[in-house]
């Protein structure tokens, strides 16, 4: 049976912790000057990811 490999488009967007995985909010990468302090100060913080797409990671990154 051959070795699982992870995904590692996966591996560098989602990072595993006690409580699922986190990920990090769109929108925050170029043209901030016409976005709000207040919108950039909410996506500054990650979110995690939905319980719906946990099995989807499973597949993604399976040695994780």
């Amino acid at each position: 049976m051959p070795k699982l490999k992870t995904n590692r488009a996966a591996a560098k967007r989602f990072r595993p912790t006690a409580n699922g995985f986190k990920r990090a909010q769109s929108h925050r990468r170029h043209i901030l000057t016409k976005k709000p302090s207040k919108r950039k100060r909410q996506l500054r913080s990650p979110s995690m990811v939905s319980k719906t797409d946990l099995g989807r990671l499973d597949q993604l990154m399976p040695n994780i």
